[in-house]
């Protein structure tokens, strides 16, 4: 990528209550969590931005994705990959960053033992998010936000048949929403595509959209038990 990526969010919406630290394989992780006032019985962990084009736990889109989860009844982990924040450790190109990812899993494991678990990522974060959680047992379901397909090759996650959410600006500078219906046409599992018209990368005047598209798919994938979802159906594209 070569624009920055200069979206903090708006400190007049940014929560810093529920910092936390658990331990990773390069260090200490910083992180946010926070609890709905009932028991836990899901959690979702949202990732960030490419770290070294400044993506953090704050970035907009993360807040806003961790929103959608919050509003639904989710306990909620933000965390900074290694060498972001106060994350210990140093910038590893998405590989160490998947060993970080599963740490932040075992961490939410340790506290919710009981809790069904989400992943989602926003860009370099929805790249983490794919290779490392489609592979894992222990994960629900993928919401994935501006999957950068013009950086990434994602053929490796072929053979992940948890129900996955892509959403996409259709005019996504790092991703078109073309090579998204190429790749999702080769998953398995229940499959969705959102393209927001007129959002770029960064959904810059579409959050709101972006909040939707993730809270109705939540709301569809609660509807049916694990048991109940089909091995293999084709993406749906949807413009919004």
């Amino acid at each position: 990528m070569t624009r920055p990526l200069t979206i903090c969010e708006n400190p007049a919406m940014t929560d810093l209550t529920g910092n936390t630290l658990f331990d990773g394989p390069a260090g200490s992780i910083e992180a946010i969590l926070k609890e709905p006032p009932q028991e836990v019985t899901r959690a979702a962990i949202v990732c960030h931005p490419h770290p070294l084009f400044g993506g953090t736990m704050h970035n907009k889109v993360v807040f806003r994705i961790a929103r959608a989860f919050q509003d639904s009844g989710f306990a909620v982990l933000r965390f900074n990959f290694r060498g972001t924040g106060k994350s210990e450790g140093t910038h590893d190109d998405g590989r160490g960053e998947q060993d970080d990812l599963r740490s932040a899993i075992q961490f939410i494991e340790g506290k919710y033992p009981r809790a069904e678990l989400w992943l989602a990522g926003f860009s370099f974060g929805a790249a983490v998010v794919l290779r490392a959680g489609c592979g894992d047992d222990r994960v629900r379901a993928l919401v994935v936000a501006g999957a950068p397909g013009s950086k990434y090759d994602f053929r490796n996650v072929r053979p992940c048949n948890k129900p996955k959410l892509f959403v996409q600006g259709a005019l996504d500078e790092f991703g078109s929403a073309e090579d998204l219906k190429n790749l999702i046409a080769t998953l398995e599992g229940i499959n969705e595509l959102k393209i927001i018209e007129g959002a770029d990368h960064f959904f810059e005047g579409h959050l709101p959209a972006l909040f939707e598209s993730v809270s109705g798919f939540i709301a569809a994938v609660e509807e049916k038990p694990p048991t109940a979802q089909p091995q293999r159906t084709r993406g749906n594209s949807e413009m919004v």
